[in-house]
């Protein structure tokens, strides 16, 4: 028998647990020290793409990995929303649908994928639902939409601290933020999507079994 492999020390997890890490002092920071803040929590985002790659590379895909990814993208985005429901309080129910909305349809479509037997969340079936297999096959299109929700908090938690260079009478921050709130709406609405086609397969898997029961 060969050597038992141990996945909790497998290189795209090793970046994983670097990227809780970078999260937790950012995390630490975000009421305090925008700067440290800000880039740890971009620096842990960043190294979303690089465990993909590890894992592609060293043949080393694991469920583990697929929901420890989830987890620390899920609880990144809520950390920085719950500063931002304490810096623009007139708008915590946003923040707070928002958090909902991105932890409960991303939550849902991940379980379903794992009791379908898939080992990432981002597999998508040739039969699939259209728009979420364009939103998984196309590396640009996700990397664009996950980069544009992402710009659109940090913008706004930054706007808190400081302006930014002024261009056309405006800061920085704040044009950015105008420009990517679109991303974030439409990256809102795929999460819904997510709900729908989880609840869709679900329902599949719950017919499949009843099937077998009688």
């Amino acid at each position: 028998m060969g050597k038992q492999e141990n996945i909790f020390l497998f290189v795209p997890n090793l970046i994983g647990y670097a990227r809780i890490i970078l999260a937790v002092v950012s995390i630490y920071f975000m009421p305090t020290n925008y700067k440290v803040a800000c880039s740890c929590y971009v620096i842990s985002a960043l190294l979303d793409a690089f465990d993909g790659h590890a894992a592609r590379a060293f043949n080393q895909s694991t469920k583990f990995g697929a929901i420890l990814d989830q987890l620390t993208d899920r609880c990144g985005t809520m950390s920085l929303c719950i500063a931002l429901s304490n810096f623009y309080p007139k708008y915590m129910f946003l923040f707070q649908l928002s958090c909902i909305i991105d932890i409960a349809c991303h939550w849902i479509y991940l379980h379903s994928s794992i009791l379908q037997g898939k080992t990432s969340h981002k597999f998508v079936d040739m039969s699939g639902n259209s728009i979420m297999k364009w939103y998984y096959t196309s590396k640009p299109v996700l990397f664009f939409m996950c980069a544009g929700n992402e710009l659109f908090f940090a913008s706004l938690y930054l706007c808190h601290f400081i302006t930014g260079p002024m261009i056309a009478g405006h800061g920085l921050f704040k044009l950015l933020c105008w420009f990517s709130s679109p991303i974030m709406l439409v990256k809102t609405l795929i999460s819904l999507i997510h709900c729908y086609v989880a609840s869709i397969n679900l329902s599949i898997i719950d017919m499949n079994e009843r099937q077998v029961k009688q």
